[in-house]
């Protein structure tokens, strides 16, 4: 489990060509206004309620919804509600290390 002042993040599977992670946002907590150069993810929504923001469209993901994040698409989650949000991030490409995540405005002084 990685922390992160966000939440966490539980590696499920590290291969070649994909990556699968547990990420898991707490009430109140966004993620970086981000970017990936070599990565694009798709989230399934497990828990929660969230504020996707994707090329600066909000949506609203609940359970059951999925959404495709591109390679090179400005994006942000947000929790807003009063329990964990929780998704599967699946994660194809070339490269899924996290020095690929270009922070464009971050809560936590990290971009």
């Amino acid at each position: 489990m990685e922390h992160r002042p966000w939440g966490y993040y539980i590696v499920l599977a590290d291969e070649p060509d994909h990556k699968v992670k547990r990420v898991v946002i707490h009430p109140g907590q966004r993620l970086s206004l981000q970017r990936h150069r070599r990565r694009s993810e798709h989230w399934y929504v497990i828990n929660g309620e969230a504020i996707a923001t994707i090329e600066g469209k909000p949506v609203v993901l609940r359970p059951g919804d999925a959404m495709d994040i591109p390679r090179g698409a400005l994006h942000r989650l947000e929790n807003p509600g009063s329990v964990d949000f929780a998704i599967v991030e699946v994660q194809t490409g070339d490269y899924f290390g996290e020095d690929d995540i270009e922070r464009i405005e971050d809560d936590y002084g990290r971009s």
